[in-house]
């Protein structure tokens, strides 16, 4: 049988506990409503040796199940109670609006404080975490009236209206600069038609052998021409989808508009129907082929220890074509907020000159998509804090997952024996 192409990490599989917790922690169910009324619903965690904590570490992703995270064991058993606050797209970002999500955010760390009487909060972000907790501290920070009141599909967002606590440090762990970021770098620019995906301009196909690919084990070697030529070719592909975006949204604004004018009902009835099924249609983009990464095959453009390929395949000339890649099925609103590195509000590198708070930064040497130039150390240059900490683990993988016949548990382990220490210093109970 052929090795599957998609790996676990889709799964979840190691972002989960690795070691069985009853004996040393509680757990409830926090259910919290957002402004905009949405109900999102996580796992909250608190320490039998410190049953009433006042300080908690909260953890969310755009999409990923955070409720039991690999690290909070060993930050329950230091006496620190943990939230996983799963956010309305988990599992499904099809219609991921990231200034929805810091609407569910503000609504936990309000439960914290009211409910559970938290005194200050703490915000690891893992991956995906971490470019959205930038995005709700910067948010946070600014003065209501300043806050964001569009989504970049033009739709409006209560972020005035509601109270947004600011976070009191941050953990940002194996964080990327942000979703739309990582799609400007890995989708496939070769793409001729987005209505024909199979049809490749070769001079721009980072898989052919005619560019410098070679397939695993072998590492590619791509020319410093082809390498501008292809980031270019990116980027104005994400444009061209932003254009799609913006004329769909645009076509629901202008009959939604049509639909509640006063002249609507001296229209003939067909007409009125189609203003009525337009403003009321909600479409989808299709959006082929994103895992085109340079850095999957070419180890030499931001050199590391890592294993070739990417988080979910280790044959991503393959894996471009699956339906599990970044930003496969979206509505323009979605692509927008989230997936467009041109568009999205969610990006890490314009967010974190607000984080002025303590913050450790984590890298994972061996991490096959967060790359230690192209992302760590332009998140460390960006955070606005005089008091921040690097911890680099060579040998890391993503979510600190085990080698073949290691601990399951060691990397979270060894992770926060350094991020416990440093938390307790700035953040005590």
């Amino acid at each position: 049988m052929s090795k599957p192409l998609n790996t676990t990490y889709w799964t979840g599989a190691w972002i989960r506990f690795r070691e069985p917790v009853n004996e040393f922690a509680s757990c409830e169910l926090a259910t919290v409503y957002a402004r905009d009324g949405a109900q999102c619903r996580g796992l909250y965690w608190t320490p039998k040796n410190n049953p009433k904590p006042k300080v908690a570490v909260i953890a969310a992703h755009p999409r990923v199940d955070f409720s039991e995270h690999y690290a909070f064991p060993q930050l329950l058993r230091a006496g620190y109670a943990c939230l996983g606050a799963n956010l309305r797209s988990l599992k499904n970002d099809v219609n991921c609006i990231h200034e929805q999500l810091l609407l569910d955010m503000a609504a936990y760390v309000q439960w914290l404080k009211e409910v559970q009487g938290i005194e200050k909060v703490v915000w690891l972000g893992n991956s995906g975490g971490g470019s959205l907790g930038c995005f709700y501290q910067a948010q946070a920070k600014a003065a209501p009236g300043q806050r964001l009141k569009l989504t970049p599909a033009g739709r409006p967002v209560p972020l005035a209206e509601i109270e947004m606590p600011a976070f009191d440090a941050m953990v940002i762990s194996a964080a990327h600069t942000g979703q739309g970021l990582i799609v400007n770098e890995t989708i496939d620019p070769s793409v001729v038609d987005e209505h024909r995906p199979l049809l490749t301009d070769s001079s721009l196909d980072m898989y052919d052998p005619a560019n410098g690919f070679k397939p695993a084990p072998e590492w590619s070697s791509y020319s410093p021409e082809f390498v501008e030529r292809y980031r270019a070719a990116q980027l104005a592909r994400v444009a061209r989808l932003d254009a799609v975006a913006k004329a769909m949204v645009r076509e629901r604004i202008d009959a939604e508009a049509a639909q509640s004018s006063e002249g609507l009902s001296s229209l003939p009835f067909a007409a009125q129907r189609a203003l009525m099924q337009q403003a009321n249609f909600q479409p989808v983009m299709v959006i082929y082929r994103t895992m085109a990464n340079l850095h999957y095959t070419d180890n030499t453009l931001d050199p590391t220890d890592r294993g070739y390929g990417c988080l979910i395949s280790t044959r991503p000339h393959l894996m471009n074509y699956q339906i599990s890649g970044f930003a496969r099925i979206q509505t323009p609103d979605a692509w927008l907020s989230t997936w467009s590195g041109l568009s999205s509000n969610a990006n890490l590198l314009k967010n974190a000159p607000a984080v002025t708070e303590p913050v450790a930064v984590v890298h994972a040497g061996r991490d096959l998509d967060v790359y230690p130039r192209t992302h760590t150390q332009r998140i460390w240059n960006s955070l606005g804090s005089t008091d921040k900490t690097y911890f680099d683990f060579p040998e890391a993988l993503h979510y600190f997952e085990p080698a073949a016949g290691e601990d399951p548990n060691a990397g979270a382990v060894a992770q926060l024996g350094k991020v416990v220490p440093w938390l307790q210093s700035r953040v005590p109970l």
